[in-house]
């Protein structure tokens, strides 16, 4: 059987970039999630609450949102587990953050090693633990789920990273969280999860984040811009360039995560997190290039419909309208981002990219494919 184990680390690695937007141990960020504590605090009938230490269990929390979702938790004198096969470091240092808050966090995260798929161990690791609260951050499945609730039926909240892919796309956007759900998504696993959640007698929040992007993120949101501006090279489009999109910060999300924790006004709802605004395609390369300190791109349009990319994808967004509004999380929860659309960008170039560190290696054969042929509209 897995056991707790404290992971330490005896020397923290050397001293890293440090910057007013990007330390997310700033006072800025602190004095915010004080204040929130205080207007938010719950009342009457969860008996969660956010002024008392819980024993909280990350399902996942060694990559990207976990990651700063943890720093968090801990950082409120919260006990924390990581669940996670062991395949990666328990605690790394993240961009930015100081050598002593690195050692401070490293001395207090646990791990549970498993697989989140050996059900039997989940539920004879879970129930002999015990945990007050869940943040399911890596779950896909609603059969994933089950065997955590079976686990812990004295569990106070379940809070489930689910995503805007679940919405049925509609011709009237943003979507809002009350919007027709498509069935046949991608995310169609997140959606049963949701219901799952919903069928039982279980105090549950689910986000739904649309585009995530910051510092350290595996998707290539902002890096697919950056590879092709640190090269100099044009940004290929699809079609007119003028799709609205949305991101959403990290570091936001997280702070989003922590806020619903023991919030009564949180308990069984849905919540959309990003960004406040939208932006176009073509805008959201302009803005990548003013936050990395690029001239501003050349940008190429062209119709995908005349290209055979294979199995490839020449571009990292849906080729369509695609935002959330959070105007609920705003007036429920009184969360509201920290970073507009250049600073989180500039954010996540200084503190990763900028760096020389990225999860891809860049990859332009379909943007010579475009480039390499005529069929391409004009600006």
């Amino acid at each position: 059987m897995a056991s707790m184990v404290v992971v330490q680390h005896k020397q923290p690695s050397s001293a890293v970039l440090s910057s007013s937007l990007s330390d997310f141990n700033g006072a800025r960020l602190t004095a915010s999630l004080q204040y929130k504590r205080k207007l938010w605090q719950p009342k009457g009938a969860l008996s969660v609450t956010a002024s008392s230490a819980k024993k909280i269990l990350i399902m996942g929390g060694t990559r990207f949102i976990g990651l700063f979702l943890s720093r968090l938790l801990v950082k409120e004198g919260h006990q924390v587990t990581l669940f996670t096969r062991g395949k990666a470091p328990i605690a790394q240092q993240l961009p930015g953050e100081p050598d002593t808050d690195f050692a401070d966090f490293s001395s207090k995260i646990l791990h549970l090693k498993g697989d989140r798929k050996d059900f039997d161990f989940v539920k004879s690791s879970l129930s002999a633990e015990g945990f007050d609260v869940v943040y399911d951050i890596n779950g896909r499945e609603a059969d994933e789920v089950e065997p955590i609730l079976d686990a812990l039926p004295n569990l106070e909240q379940y809070i489930y990273c689910s995503s805007a892919g679940v919405y049925l796309k509609t011709d009237c956007p943003p979507h809002f969280e009350s919007d027709a759900v498509d069935p046949k998504s991608r995310h169609k696993g997140k959606l049963e999860t949701e219901s799952l959640l919903a069928s039982r007698d279980v105090n549950w929040t689910s986000i739904r984040p649309v585009y995530i992007y910051g510092p350290l993120n595996y998707n290539p949101v902002e890096e697919w811009f950056f590879h092709r501006l640190k090269a100099g090279r044009p940004i290929p489009i699809p079609n007119s360039g003028l799709q609205i999109t949305q991101l959403g910060h990290v570091k936001d999300l997280a702070t989003a995560f922590v806020t619903v924790l023991g919030n009564e006004k949180a308990s069984k709802e849905v919540f959309n997190i990003a960004g406040e605004k939208y932006v176009t395609f073509d805008g959201l390369a302009k803005a990548c290039a003013k936050a990395a300190g690029f001239p501003e791109p050349e940008i190429i349009h062209y119709n995908p419909k005349e290209f055979d990319f294979g199995k490839k994808k020449p571009f990292p967004f849906r080729d369509q309208h695609f935002f959330a509004s959070v105007e609920k999380a705003k007036s429920v929860l009184g969360w509201k981002p920290e970073f507009d659309l250049v600073e989180g960008l500039a954010d996540s170039y200084n503190l990763d990219f900028g760096r020389g560190t990225y999860r891809k290696e860049a990859d332009f054969s379909t943007d010579d494919i475009i480039l390499g042929k005529s069929l391409v509209l004009q600006n």
